[in-house]
């Protein structure tokens, strides 16, 4: 009965520990080598609130890129036309208006969080692989900024 080591409470603990981290470790690798693939970095890229409008638009402007990098380009560009459009305009009616600049105010940050969320929703399609397509938009995309800039 030598070969049996006394049950350590302590060392019970930290296996499990090390099991936990192993696995969240491994999830982490997951997460990175499904992003590491570089169409599917150059469509995270796209997808960045604001940042993202200026290498979609230089995208559009080459015409090079595979399909779905024109179609994200084309749905990033709308996204941050409609949000600045619908920005621009608040802000100018909060300005202008006395009685409504709260309210309109609060709407010009509606509009705006809901930007970045959508974006980061469209991001995470984009890491699991799945469709990026918005309803209104990706038509308004494909049949508007398709005739004008590719």
């Amino acid at each position: 009965m030598d070969n049996f080591e006394p049950i350590d409470e302590l060392s019970l603990v930290n296996k499990r520990k090390q099991r936990h981290q192993d696995k969240s470790t491994h999830r982490q690798r997951d997460f990175i080598h499904k992003i590491s693939t570089s169409s599917s970095l150059h469509l995270v890229w796209y997808l960045i609130p604001i940042i993202g409008f200026f290498p979609s638009l230089w995208t559009l402007y080459r015409r090079q890129g595979s399909r779905e990098q024109l179609a994200t380009s084309r749905l990033s560009i709308t996204l941050a036309i409609f949000w600045l459009l619908g920005y621009l305009f608040l802000a100018t009616g909060a300005a202008n208006a006395d009685f409504m600049s709260m309210r309109l105010s609060i709407l010009n940050t509606f509009l705006t969080s809901g930007y970045f969320l959508v974006s980061l929703w469209l991001i995470f399609l984009t890491v699991q692989g799945k469709c990026k397509r918005l309803p209104v938009f990706s038509r308004f995309a494909e049949e508007v900024i398709d005739k004008y800039l590719s």
